[in-house]
């Protein structure tokens, strides 16, 4: 197995995921912002297009090729960097996945809202509020992930 081809797809797929979070984040943000509800409603409908297509492959390659390098290297799963990564892994995951639903939701209720030519419900900006603070946490944990991933410290132990 090409080490260096598992840590390239790791690299990349770290990129995609934080990179898409990122934009769709900026993007849903500031079309919510806008109050405009057609741009609401296109940005809506891409922001769970571009998690299908980008987040959730990258939910998987993520810990299969983190996993595969950390044996590859000798790294036992105990290291500290390790157990720190995976339990912030699984903090943005633990958000990621409610925001899933929520972006669901809020797609559906924008298009309901543009072809009824109605104003978006309180639910879709509790929604929106929701999502707003469950990115918090998930941004926050995904970018010391990202610098366990490339630091690697030993905490001093």
């Amino acid at each position: 197995m090409d080490i260096l081809l598992i840590k390239w797809l790791h690299v990349l797929s770290s990129m995609f995921l934080f990179g898409t979070g990122m934009g769709t984040a900026f993007f849903k943000f500031t079309a919510d912002l806008s109050g405009d509800l057609h741009a609401i409603a296109v940005v809506n409908r891409r922001v769970v297009l571009a998690d299908w297509l980008f987040t959730a492959p990258t939910v998987v390659i993520q810990p299969a090729t983190g996993f595969l390098l950390a044996h590859l290297y000798g790294y036992p799963l105990h290291s500290p960097w390790l157990v720190a990564s995976i339990l912030l892994y699984g903090v943005a995951g633990a958000c990621w996945l409610p925001v899933v639903f929520l972006q669901i939701r809020m797609r559906n209720e924008a298009d309901r809202a543009l072809a009824a030519g109605e104003a978006l419900s309180a639910r879709y900006w509790e929604d929106a509020s929701n999502w707003f603070w469950l990115g918090i946490p998930a941004f926050i944990a995904m970018l010391a992930t990202l610098y366990l991933m490339v630091k690697r410290p030993s905490f001093g132990l």
